[in-house]
């Protein structure tokens, strides 16, 4: 070890520390939004293969609690903000329709809004060191401001969000931890 290699940061951020986006979000990071500074509680990171990644992060403003999701398409950054709601407050018998069809039906209705399947992929989700194969199904309403999302773990594990469609610049102020 040089004289110098003493003073250079171990760990150094994956990140330009100059000029943080949302995509450098990770877990103890604080933003602003909606005029109220959140913090990242907790990473998920997904790998959907072919070397496309995204992240979910819970976040937190000390009242409500989100889903801010995060992936970089083609250079175009794609986000949302989801809570989590109750599968079965899904139109119709979405589980026996999944199992017989292996997927969701191409439209689903949610508190009296129409949803359309945009995508659905395979993929894992990686909490903590373990990385788990699950199923994703993205849909969105006819304005494409809200989104609805289906995930599948197992043969009878599933979860629902639903949310807002985000643009970069409503995040703000992003200091890392």
């Amino acid at each position: 070890m040089g004289l110098f290699d003493f003073f250079k940061k171990k760990d150094a951020p994956s990140y330009d520390i100059t000029d943080i986006r949302v995509g450098d979000l990770n877990k103890g990071f604080v933003f602003d939004y909606n005029m109220s500074t959140w913090t990242v509680e907790k990473t998920f990171e997904y790998d959907w293969g072919d070397e496309y990644f995204s992240k979910d992060h819970k976040i937190t403003n000390g009242k409500d609690t989100y889903y801010l999701s995060v992936s970089d398409d083609d250079g175009e950054v794609e986000m949302s903000l989801l809570s989590k709601i109750k599968f079965s407050s899904l139109d119709g018998d979405l589980h026996t329709y999944i199992k017989l069809n292996e997927e969701p039906p191409s439209r689903i209705s949610y508190e009296g809004e129409s949803y359309s399947m945009d995508s659905g992929s395979a993929g894992f989700i990686r909490n903590g060191d373990d990385w788990d194969e699950m199923m994703s199904w993205e849909y969105f309403n006819a304005k494409e401001d809200r989104v609805l999302c289906i995930e599948q773990f197992d043969e009878n594990e599933f979860e629902a969000s639903c949310g807002v469609v985000l643009k970069e610049y409503e995040i703000s102020n992003i200091l890392p931890a």
